[in-house]
């Protein structure tokens, strides 16, 4: 979510789009729902990017069920592999613009062959059994973040940006502290219902 916000904020364009989506599919009476999120599609491509950009889990450890062959790299069954996920997703040979935030690239829908090129929880029967939880409180939670308030880097200036340099870590966090500055668009507990 942290990465999302982060996005959202540097791209306001983007955060504009998902609110007037909200807003169309929703209306101004009532806090987004899980319901809604079917609904609302260009939410999901900035979800989706995000988590081409910044996967939860950039390297994914498997064990080798069968020797096989990659390149020119003999693999013995049993053998630990660690798929880099991050790097996958940020192919050129796949991804237009590879490293450019570009949610639009989600409006258009996926063939079979290109599954494995977006992995952002793994594949197949492996695939992190957390992850339709997680996009399901990922969803809902940026909808109502974007739907009930503005923000801005703390600190800093109108229109500043949020440092997208990648700290050290497993996981791949923000290097510095993510510091924004909400303020209340739409009251959901003061509407009328």
């Amino acid at each position: 979510m942290q990465w999302t916000i982060a996005e959202l904020i540097n791209h306001p364009d983007v955060f504009n789009k998902v609110r007037e989506e909200i807003k169309v599919v929703v209306g101004s009476s009532r806090l987004v729902e899980d319901s809604d999120i079917p609904s609302l599609p260009y939410l999901q491509a900035v979800v989706k990017e995000v988590f081409r950009l910044h996967p939860p889990g950039p390297i994914i450890i498997r064990e080798c069920r069968q020797d096989c062959k990659i390149k020119d790299f003999d693999i013995l069954e049993k053998t630990m592999v660690a798929i880099n996920v991050y790097t996958i997703m940020r192919d050129a040979n796949v991804w237009n613009c590879p490293n450019d935030f570009c949610p639009e690239r989600f409006l258009v829908s996926f063939e079979k062959e290109d599954v494995m090129k977006y992995i952002p929880f793994g594949a197949g029967r492996r695939v992190c059994p957390g992850s339709k939880l997680a996009l399901s409180l990922v969803h809902t939670t940026i909808a109502a973040i974007v739907q009930c308030f503005d923000w801005k880097v703390g600190g800093e200036e109108d229109h500043a940006k949020v440092n997208m340099q990648v700290g050290p870590g497993i996981t791949k966090p923000m290097a510095q502290p993510l510091i924004c500055l909400p303020a209340v668009h739409f009251n959901p507990f003061t509407s009328s219902f």
